[in-house]
């Protein structure tokens, strides 16, 4: 498996630049040849557990700990929880009267500038790296392997897929998409859907399972789809011109973050066409997609933090390969649904719904 991720990102260097979604850190940068990671923090930031607020109570220095936090690159959904990652620690900091400096960083879906990141993390001794998105935990799981320093992801919706499972130093938390109950809540409110599109990257991992899930799904339903697949900007809204020109009913794409990174581009588009956008996670319909059915991406911050935490202070030895989180909250753009004239009440009876308009985030 370390083999494999070693070929993976040595050969696939030029598709994976728009790829999975995780990175590399660095803590500090002294050399040339870490100049570009330097320039892609985006925030410092370190913690200080709760001390004496008096002079006669025990002076002894707390335990530090060092973390770095990699951002595969800046989207709603990936900012959503880091900041709820850099919240928990904050937390547990008070809670243990411990010291946790962390230092965030952003890839910007960059494998060179993850590898230079993760590198200098490694060289700098933190005590625990938490990539965040399947490219930024595949780069520092190899980053990590000669020093095993504890490697706790965010948010992989397929770790077996992504070749993350069964290595000592690496766990995290799953964000695994329940695909056919979001097509599910597309047959919901149209029964009569004759052909999908299937949007998505060839370049991220977190795309292969739900999409193969999404064409057995629709094959069994006796439902045509057609596909179309992009790895910049550019070539998603080529993609989404092609589909509107297919005359798709709908169009399904699950947690890929190189579509993500593009909603803003394409929504509009969208809405005109008449094709409803479902989506892998809420970020999008946040962006103008329609709806989602998924997981609280707050909470599975705070949990992959509890997991880190766990990992530098008691060992890898008693956790699991990962954890996957609760999903089952349905979110729906209302201003999407009324240009669409969808009437979405009956996800009310399905799950947990919340409503929310676009913003440009």
């Amino acid at each position: 498996m370390k083999k494999n991720l070693k070929q993976f990102l040595a050969v696939g260097t030029a598709a994976v630049l728009a790829s999975s979604l995780t990175a590399c850190s660095t803590a500090s940068s002294t050399t040339a040849a870490t100049t570009a990671a330097a320039e892609a923090e985006t925030e410092s930031q370190s913690t200080e557990g709760a001390e004496s607020a008096s002079a006669e109570e025990d002076t002894t220095d707390t335990a530090e700990y060092n973390i770095a936090i990699v951002k595969q690159l800046d989207h709603a959904s990936l900012d959503e929880i880091t900041n709820a990652i850099e919240a928990e620690l904050d937390a547990i900091a008070a809670e243990k009267n411990v010291t946790i400096h962390y230092t965030t960083y952003s890839g910007q879906n960059d494998q060179t500038t993850l590898k230079q990141i993760g590198d200098q993390a490694i060289a700098d001794g933190v005590d625990a790296v938490i990539p965040v998105a399947t490219l930024a935990a595949q780069v520092m799981t190899v980053c990590a392997e000669e020093t095993e320093t504890p490697v706790v992801y965010a948010a992989i919706s397929d770790p077996e897929a992504a070749d993350l499972t069964g290595i000592s130093y690496v766990t995290g938390t799953s964000d695994a998409l329940n695909t056919s109950f979001i097509l599910d809540m597309m047959t919901a409110v149209d029964g009569d859907i004759q052909t999908v599109g299937l949007l998505y990257s060839l370049s991220e991992a977190n795309s292969a399972t739900p999409i193969a899930d999404a064409k057995t799904y629709l094959d069994a339903a006796g439902i045509a789809y057609t596909e179309q697949t992009a790895n910049t900007n550019d070539e998603v809204i080529t993609a989404v011109s092609a589909l509107i020109a297919d005359g798709v009913d709908a169009i399904f794409t699950p947690t890929d973050n190189v579509i993500m990174a593009a909603e803003l581009a394409v929504y509009e588009s969208l809405k005109d066409a008449g094709i409803p956008h479902y989506t892998g996670a809420d970020s999008f319909v946040r962006n103008g997609a329609f709806a989602t059915c998924g997981v609280n991406y707050t909470d599975l911050g705070a949990k992959t933090a509890d997991l880190a935490y766990t990992a530098i202070t008691e060992g890898m030895d008693n956790l699991e390969d990962y954890y996957l989180m609760d999903g089952g909250i349905i979110t729906v753009n209302t201003e999407t649904a009324e240009a669409l004239d969808i009437d979405y009440s009956v996800y009310s009876d399905m799950g947990e719904l919340v409503e929310v308009t676009t913003t440009e985030d």
